[in-house]
C-alpha cells in the first residue's frame, strides 16, 4: 500500500446496524481506542449514525451487507425482498459464498449498487469497503467487478503458521493475490476476539511496527469493549503509529 509504511488501523464494524452498536463504536472512538468504522446502510440506525459520523469527523467505510435482512422500515419492498433472498442463499451453508451463482447475479448487483448509492448520500465517499460476515469476498461480488478498481478493500484474515489447514491458507492466499492486483490492501488483517482468545494481541501489535495492520473490532461485544477500553490496551497503543484508511 502507498502512504504510511507501518501503522495500526483499529476498525469497528457494524456502525449503524443498531443504536447499541453505533454508540459502542463512538464511545471507543472518542476514547482513542478505535480509529475508523465500517457503516451499514438500510439498517435501523443508519441515518443517525451518518449524522454522528459527520459530527465527530469519523473515517467511514462501507460495510456491505448481503447476509442479513435490512431493518430500516422505510426501505422499498423490492429491495427488502431482494435482500431476504440473498441472505437466505448465503446462510444456507458455509460454502454458499464460495460459488458463483449466475441466477442471483442481478440481485447481487442491485443490492450492491443500492448500498453504494445510499452510503454516498448518507456518509459521502467511503474510505474503504469491507463486508458483513466478510461477504464482500463472496464469489458473486469478486467475479462481478462491481467494486471499482483501486478501491481500498479489506483482505482475508491473517494467521500464524499452523493456525489453519493448508487448503484454507492456500485459498485465502489465492484470493488475496487476486485482490491485490485490483485493489489496495493492508498487509495484515486480524479479528480482535480471536486475537484475545489466542493470546496473540502482542504479536499483532508487533507486526504493526513494520507493516500496515487492520484490527477488526465489534465494540458492542462486551469482551471486546472491555479490552479496547482497558489500560493494558492503551499502553500498547502508545508504542504504535495509529492510522485509518483515508491515510493509506
Amino acid at each position: 500500500m502507498d502512504g504510511l509504511a507501518a501503522m495500526l488501523i483499529i476498525n469497528a464494524d457494524d456502525f449503524g446496524r443498531s443504536a447499541i452498536e453505533t454508540n459502542a463504536a463512538l464511545r471507543c472512538y472518542k476514547a482513542g481506542r478505535i480509529t475508523s468504522v465500517s457503516a451499514m446502510v438500510f439498517m435501523a440506525d443508519s441515518e443517525r449514525a451518518a449524522e454522528l459520523a459527520k459530527e465527530n469527523g469519523l473515517d467511514v467505510g462501507l460495510h456491505l451487507n448481503f447476509s442479513e435482512p435490512f431493518t430500516n422500515r422505510n426501505n422499498s419492498a423490492r429491495l427488502s425482498e431482494c435482500q431476504k433472498g440473498l441472505a437466505t442463499y448465503l446462510r444456507r451453508n458455509k460454502y454458499s459464498q464460495l460459488f458463483y451463482n449466475p441466477f442471483l447475479q442481478k440481485m447481487f448487483s442491485y443490492s450492491y449498487r443500492a448500498q453504494a448509492e445510499k452510503f454516498e448520500r448518507l456518509f459521502g465517499k467511503p474510505s474503504h469497503i469491507d463486508g458483513h460476515h466478510h461477504m464482500h469476498l463472496c464469489a458473486n461480488i469478486l467475479l462481478s467487478n462491481l467494486i471499482p478498481v483501486g478501491t481500498k478493500v479489506r483482505r482475508n484474515f491473517s494467521f500464524r503458521p499452523g493456525e489453519k489447514s493448508w487448503l484454507n491458507r492456500e485459498y485465502r492466499a489465492l484470493v488475496d493475490h487476486w485482490l491485490a492486483r485490483r485493489y489496495r490492501l493492508t498487509d495484515y488483517l486480524f479479528d480482535l476476539t480471536q486475537s484475545i482468545q489466542d493470546k496473540k494481541t502482542a504479536w499483532v501489535m508487533a507486526l504493526a511496527k513494520s507493516g500496515n495492520v487492520e484490527l477488526m473490532t465489534h465494540p458492542a461485544i462486551q469482551t471486546e469493549s472491555e479490552y479496547l477500553m482497558s489500560d493494558g490496551f492503551a499502553a500498547l497503543l502508545h508504542r504504535l503509529e495509529l492510522g485509518f484508511y483515508a491515510l493509506v
